[in-house]
């Protein structure tokens, strides 16, 4: 087996250094054709390289990243060809996190098409205490699906929409004053270099990937060919729950093991969806049928959601103010001799329905919360332990039933 592998190893350098036939060099060319590259790319001698690297010193992370991807590949294949942007940009996301949902940059960039922070919210995705929606596959993709979109109305060329996912709209703007053209051999320049080092490799990897990945029966053994085309049928349908209710009861009701629905859910920060009226989870397209007839939205007697320590709370203040008994939440927490710190997150089981939880908005006022709720002001106040009636936007409360 091993001889064979290394005969196949040698024999893909062989091709690709040569690029095959001409059967294949046109089919590569299609596929540059639907980025706007012109074939003359095939002949780039840094892009050749990294696409014998893939067949030869990196086959095994090659393969590793699809092995990961499996669980995503075909939602995200799905949504890209329905979207209309060129199929080649499924690679785009395993070039950007190797298909990790749970990668994250040093420029604090997160998720499988790694946005940062402030392009996240942008394109709608929450990040907050208990989710972060960059590393949702489905949410995710279709924010990068709307950024790729509007980079292409500015840049009109695909290979510049990518190149501008990558080191920003400016970045890109400023490379083309500066070279006089968008050519794309242009902007590549290793002498002038017009984009950074890591922007200049960028499509490089992206088109290598997809090259490989369409010639891969002429490299990789039948086994390893199944990675490339995992079943359409697992793809990721979103259904509506229950908010603060646990993964493990949602994947038991639909016959699932608690590990694998998180592993399709890697956007949820604890081990059950945020405490809102409504959420929503990724489940496999096998199981949606099941899923509507067997799931009971809030059939769960308690739901969670997370509490921040602040400096002179005990846990009875905490226990008091959910109306739960505080060895409650010593016992879920694993607490030791009762003791808890300032910024300590702390998983709250509270019964279903007995409070809310209420992010104070712009406009509020203590006075229009306890009326909206049909609560006293002074009760609000008890329960949070607040010494005035001074509320701020962004406040968390908890206002009882």
């Amino acid at each position: 087996m091993k001889k064979t592998v290394m005969i196949l190893i040698a024999l893909c350098a062989f091709l690709n250094a040569s690029l095959v036939t001409d059967v294949q060099y046109v089919d590569d060319a299609k596929v540059l054709e639907t980025l706007d590259i012109p074939s003359s790319f095939l002949r780039d001698p840094l892009f050749r390289q990294l696409k014998i690297d893939l067949t030869s010193t990196r086959r095994d992370q090659y393969l590793h990243m699809f092995k990961r991807g499996k669980s995503y590949i075909p939602t995200l294949r799905k949504m890209i060809a329905e979207s209309g942007i060129p199929q080649v940009f499924l690679y785009m996301a395993m070039a950007e996190s190797n298909f990790n949902a749970h990668a994250k940059s040093w420029a604090r960039a997160v998720g499988l098409w790694q946005f940062m922070p402030k392009t996240a919210k942008m394109y709608g995705l929450k990040i907050d205490r208990y989710i972060d929606e960059r590393k949702d596959p489905v949410r995710s993709t279709e924010a990068a699906i709307k950024y790729l979109k509007h980079l292409h109305r500015i840049f009109g060329k695909w290979y510049l929409a990518a190149l501008a996912y990558n080191c920003g709209e400016g970045r890109v703007q400023r490379a083309i004053g500066k070279a006089g053209s968008d050519d794309l051999h242009v902007l590549l320049d290793e002498k002038r270099k017009y984009l950074p080092r890591e922007s200049r490799n960028y499509l490089r990897k992206i088109v290598s990937m997809a090259l490989v990945s369409n010639n891969a029966q002429l490299c990789f053994t039948p086994k390893e060919l199944e990675l490339f085309n995992p079943s359409d049928s697992e793809r990721l349908v979103r259904v509506r729950v229950s908010g603060g209710e646990t993964i493990d009861h949602i994947a038991r009701q639909i016959g699932m093991k608690e590990r694998d629905l998180r592993v399709l859910n890697p956007q949820f920060n604890y081990g059950f969806t945020p405490p809102v009226k409504g959420a929503y989870i990724n489940i496999p397209h096998s199981r949606f049928e099941y899923f509507k007839q067997v799931y009971k939205p809030g059939k769960q007697k308690n739901m969670y959601i997370v509490h921040r320590v602040k400096r002179g709370e005990s846990l009875s203040k905490i226990a008091y103010r959910y109306g739960i008994s505080y060895k409650m939440i010593v016992s879920f927490n694993k607490i030791k001799k009762g003791i808890i710190y300032p910024k300590q997150e702390l998983i709250i089981p509270i019964p279903r329905g007995s409070v809310h939880h209420y992010k104070v908005k712009k406009g509020d006022s203590i006075y229009k919360i306890a009326k909206r709720f049909g609560v006293k002001v002074a009760k609000i106040k008890q329960r949070n332990d607040l010494k005035s009636n001074i509320i701020h936007e962004g406040d968390k409360l908890v206002i009882p039933n």
